[in-house]
């Protein structure tokens, strides 16, 4: 059953990519965040109630609170060094990095939680971050990059790794729609940390009313990918969860095509095969 969660979690998560897309073009990208976040919080609490898990939180352990907690401020760490990556780096240079999270995830279920690793899996990874690059277009620019930008992303992908790997933990004991409404709480508070920071704040009066949809309906996206996501990593493993996720991919270059007409080169093309096949050869 942890499959079916985690192909929606990459079906709502690749439309969540066009969506937010459609949302961004006039409108501040931590703002959309921010707003985007309040529809997921809203979609996540009314999940907690739908299914009548609220009453647990009063049977909530310490440990429990913490980890989810600690996976919702490795949420926002991660945004904060990822978008910082972006400011003072080569976005495709930081974007190659971000992806490598997806092998972090794998290698630290590996060792944290023992979870088996076979000659697949090895392929697998090899395959994924292959393709990954492959799908990077480079492109010259003459800007200078300030070195710090480095540290910043791969401090993006340790912290989205470890977003994963808490998650994991902290919805062991608790049911996955609590658990992911509790820590988006706290992935709210720091979505709009984001915002005061880059003093972004007052333009929120000013998205425009079409964007505003279509955050709205990404939000939504985004919750429905989060609670399939979670619900998936709660019964099942989480090096197979992470990488089918990632096959969010398919489904953006589909509609991206659609919406867009954007169209993958040769390279890319490759590339996107790789991804795919290294996807399904892990989970042999």
């Amino acid at each position: 059953m942890w499959i079916l969660y985690a192909f929606g979690s990459a079906f709502f998560a690749g439309i969540t990519a066009v969506l937010a897309k459609c949302g961004i073009h006039d409108t501040n990208s931590h703002v959309a965040t921010a707003l985007r976040t309040i529809v997921v919080l809203i979609f996540s609490w009314i999940m907690v109630f739908i299914v009548g898990s609220f009453h647990e939180i009063a049977n909530l352990s310490y440990q429990t609170i913490l980890f989810l907690v600690l996976s919702g401020l490795s949420t926002g760490a991660s945004w904060l060094c990822y978008f910082r990556a972006l400011q003072l780096g080569n976005i495709n240079k930081v974007a190659a990095i971000d992806k490598t999270s997806v092998v972090l995830t794998m290698i630290l279920s590996f060792i944290l939680f023992h979870e088996t690793v076979n000659i697949y899996k090895i392929i697998g990874m090899i395959l994924m971050m292959t393709g990954t690059f492959l799908m990077l277009e480079k492109k010259e620019t003459n800007q200078k990059e300030d070195n710090h930008w480095l540290i910043y992303a791969v401090l993006s992908v340790v912290f989205a790794s470890l977003t994963t790997i808490l998650g994991k933990v902290g919805i062991s004991h608790i049911e996955s729609n609590l658990g992911t409404a509790i820590r988006t709480s706290v992935v709210l508070v720091m979505a709009w940390v984001v915002v005061v920071a880059t003093n972004a704040q007052n333009s929120v009066k000013e998205v425009p009313k079409h964007e505003l949809i279509y955050i709205f309906l990404s939000g939504i996206a985004t919750g429905a990918s989060w609670l399939c996501f979670y619900r998936a990593l709660q019964i099942g493993s989480a090096s197979l969860v992470t990488p089918i996720d990632k096959l969010s991919i398919l489904v953006t270059v589909l509609f991206s095509y659609i919406v867009f007409h954007e169209k993958l080169n040769l390279k890319s093309f490759i590339g996107l095969m790789m991804i795919v096949a290294g996807t399904l050869i892990m989970l042999l």
